[in-house]
């Protein structure tokens, strides 16, 4: 099936720029950081400063069932020095970055808040987008339906065992962009890009216009710039934080910035 122009025209923030973006030639970055985790805002700023196109924000969760052990241990310190969504979202207002901000979350955190209220407190702290990975897309109406009332972009995910006609309805749905997954698994650093996060990549990329992103498995900038000769841009999670944790904020910009320059075509 061969790509159709999009019937959308309500592009939110973070689509819009992205499109913009990928017009132009750029190939997008959005690392991933825990919120709460030591040192997490000083690590978006330098993120932004050193060519993220957008940031995705992780709320610490008790049981991060896509999360691998980095993140899952980013999560446990944050949740051990006291941290909740609205702590996180009181310093989410004093970023003062010029990208856009998405969290990642998982749907109990959106359940025990409410529907509304989760949209409500993403827009009042300057947060465009979401990204719930244990949302399924049959499941997803009443969020998706209170997020666009708030002009929350809801990020749908595409797995790579997802059969050939499921795929347009997730790209259908997606706001913001689509989540490749490139890989069944959790989040993690690995040696090699998955051959399954280039192919679903390219099995979205024909048949959608809205951005494709590839994340999960994205572990350095050489597999970064591999997955971005077919995907629109990459998702970094865990080699983001791990530097985060190991090194401090002033490693996450100097990592986005090395792999910009891979990702640079």
């Amino acid at each position: 099936m061969s790509a159709s122009p999009s019937t959308r025209t309500d592009f939110g923030t973070m689509e819009t720029q992205f499109r913009a973006k990928r017009a132009a030639g750029r190939k997008l970055l959005v690392p991933y950081v825990t919120g709460g985790l030591e040192g997490w805002q000083q690590a978006i700023r330098a993120a932004a400063d050193n060519g993220a196109d957008a940031i995705e924000i992780g709320l610490p969760f008790s049981d991060p069932v896509m999360d691998g052990p980095v993140i899952q241990e980013a999560s446990q310190r944050a949740l051990d020095g006291g941290i909740n969504i609205n702590i996180i979202f009181e310093q989410v207002r004093e970023l003062d970055v010029e990208i856009p901000l998405a969290v990642m979350c998982y749907y109990n955190t959106i359940h025990h808040a409410g529907h509304e209220r989760f949209a409500h407190l993403l827009d009042a702290a300057g947060i465009v987008a979401a990204i719930v990975p244990d949302l399924p897309l049959e499941e997803s109406g009443p969020w998706c339906t209170a997020a666009d009332a708030e002009g929350i972009e809801t990020v749908m995910l595409a797995a790579p065992t997802a059969p050939d006609d499921r795929l347009p309805r997730v790209a259908a749905r997606a706001r913001g962009f689509v989540y490749s997954v490139g890989l069944l698994g959790v989040t993690g650093e690995r040696t090699s890009l998955a051959a399954s996060a280039t192919s679903l990549a390219g099995r979205l990329k024909a048949i959608t216009d809205v951005p494709v992103l590839v994340g999960v498995g994205v572990s350095n900038a050489e597999q970064a710039r591999e997955a971005c000769l077919v995907a629109d841009g990459v998702i970094q999670g865990a080699s983001v934080v791990k530097r985060l944790m190991d090194h401090g904020p002033e490693a996450v910009g100097d990592y986005v910035a090395e792999v910009r320059a891979a990702i640079t075509f």
